[in-house]
């Protein structure tokens, strides 16, 4: 830790977990000559609906401010989910989400449990509310230890997060499982951010528990990343509290729009997202024929592949070369990793021509 008195400047105002931590590391921009193929972020390669473009190039009140309650929105999200509007809060996508249940629960000294691997910004996160990450390994297929998860529960334990389906393994963890930790009595959050791939939640459960939580976005099936709309279904009571901490006008206007305009285009959405799971499961066996990558069975709309001969870091750069970003890890869990996104048929065709010319390679 820096030692404030050894500080001069600004920098001896700056909090000292913040000034000693490294920040969170999204997939880096990659600049290449010629067409690129983005499969490194788990974006929809479809894009948003084209009414939500329509209904933005309408749009005429830019210059006011959004409801602050979110009334409309919440009734919107209600229908989608079936859950009551007193359950829902809408976020500047799903990573507010997060950020606002650390806020809620978590200070200085803090314990959150994460299950590793996974989404890497929860650990990050919890580092800037001053908070630890306690970390407690999956099995060796990645699934939830939940007897090491409970084991691991202290005094200072204030939150339980599960990525469901997992980010990156693309795996599910059981509903028993986690209803098993709820059973715990720690506030239980379960990241849902790739629930339309998997069809698999927890969120009709929320109601009967005042400790489970549950993030979804529409950054992923709507096509909507860069608008930055996610939400939250909780109990009611922690809604409360969420809707009294969160900043005002969080979700803009343009996000309200993009949202109504998707929901009214539903059967449009959910056929692409018909779609990308048709292409995980061709471009899953297409990678499973490499002798160099073995695929683990994925639930979202990626696939984490084990490099079993020469390294993530050169089938990323070949990769690259030809125009195709992927994502790699520098952690040590994931370090002979990579992770492609599922794109359309040509990008996914593009993919397996390219790692079959690598594979000749290594």
């Amino acid at each position: 830790m820096i030692s404030a008195n050894s500080l001069t400047g600004i920098e001896k105002f700056v909090r000292p977990h913040l000034a000693a931590m490294g920040g969170y590391a999204p997939p880096k921009p990659v600049e290449h000559k010629g067409p690129v193929i983005k499969m490194n972020a788990n974006e929809n390669p479809y894009g948003c609906s084209p009414k939500v473009l329509e209904a933005l190039a309408r749009c005429d009140f830019l210059n006011l401010y959004p409801d602050a309650t979110q009334t409309g929105l919440r009734h919107q999200l209600q229908e989608y989910t079936g859950m009551g509007a007193e359950h829902i809060i809408a976020t500047s996508g799903g990573a507010e989400v997060i950020d606002l249940a650390l806020q809620l629960f978590v200070g200085h000294g803090d314990e959150v449990i994460n299950c590793e691997p996974t989404f890497d910004y929860f650990r990050f996160r919890t580092g800037i509310c001053g908070g630890t990450s306690v970390e407690v390994l999956r099995d060796e297929k990645f699934a939830v230890n939940v007897s090491a998860v409970k084991a691991a529960i202290s005094e200072r334990t204030r939150l339980i997060i599960i990525n469901n389906p997992n980010n990156p393994t693309g795996n599910i963890t059981p509903q028993k499982d986690i209803l098993e930790l709820v059973n715990t009595g720690v506030p239980v959050l379960v990241d849902e951010a790739y629930y339309e791939f998997s069809g698999e939640t927890v969120a009709p459960l929320v109601a009967r528990y005042e400790n489970l939580m549950v993030l979804r976005t529409l950054s992923k099936w709507a096509g909507l990343a860069g608008v930055r709309i996610g939400y939250g279904i909780f109990p009611a009571k922690i809604v409360n509290y969420l809707m009294k901490i969160k900043p005002p006008f969080n979700v803009g206007v343009p996000a309200l729009v993009a949202v109504q305009a998707s929901l009214a285009d539903r059967e449009h959405l959910m056929s692409t997202v018909k779609t990308i799971i048709a292409e995980r499961e061709r471009l899953t066996g297409e990678l499973d024929k490499r002798d160099f990558l073995s695929p683990f069975p994925s639930r979202g709309n990626f696939i984490l592949c084990s490099v079993l001969r020469g390294t993530a870091g050169e089938i990323r750069q070949k990769l690259e070369d030809r125009g195709i970003l992927i994502r790699t890890y520098d952690t040590p869990l994931l370090k002979n990793y990579i992770r492609p996104s599922v794109g359309m048929p040509e990008h996914n065709d593009a993919l397996i021509e390219a790692l079959g010319e690598i594979g000749e390679e290594i």
